[in-house]
């Protein structure tokens, strides 16, 4: 079983991973969660548990520069829901609609995945210009047999068929 990998915050706000002996930065946080690296971050002092408030700092970082995922009307939607009577129905929703979506990207990435060898796209384009290529000459072959003047076979076929009719 794996066991957590333990960061600790400490007061000046530097956080240590105590499985790398090291000072980390709110970015190799983001890293671990990426990776799907398990881990818990606590106050080095207390021992609380502050992992969703880093997690809310990585977040809230990512909000500020490029695309936010967030809307303006959507946070204050959460914060209405905060102490309602319906705010562990919605935390369920959330979390679930998360996997829903987690599990269709990775589907879709998968389906990507076996139309596209991604890891050699030389391969992929060989393949595609062969299966072209392969069409293309079955129709020109279909357009010479169609185009080709009738075998001498075909008119002595003819012809018997008129000296039937006679």
């Amino acid at each position: 079983m794996t066991d957590k990998r333990l960061i600790k915050k400490y007061p000046n706000r530097r956080l240590y991973d105590t499985a790398i002996s090291s000072y980390v930065t709110l970015e190799d946080v983001k890293g671990l969660v990426l990776d799907g690296v398990d881990f818990e971050v606590t106050d080095a002092k207390s021992g609380a548990d502050l992992t969703r408030t880093i997690l809310l700092q990585i977040i809230s970082e990512e909000e500020e520069g490029g695309e936010p995922i967030f809307s303006s009307d959507l946070l204050a939607q959460i914060i209405r829901a905060y102490g309602g009577n319906m705010q562990s129905l919605l935390t369920s929703y959330l979390e679930k609609s998360m996997a829903l979506w987690a599990d269709q990207q990775s589907a879709l990435r998968e389906r990507a995945r076996t139309f596209m060898d991604a890891s050699n796209p030389v391969s992929m384009l060989s393949q595609i210009t062969e299966q072209n290529l392969s069409m293309w000459q079955q129709a020109m072959d279909r357009y010479r047999r169609d185009q080709a003047p009738p075998s001498s076979s075909d008119d002595e076929s003819a012809g018997d068929s008129r000296e039937d009719e006679r």
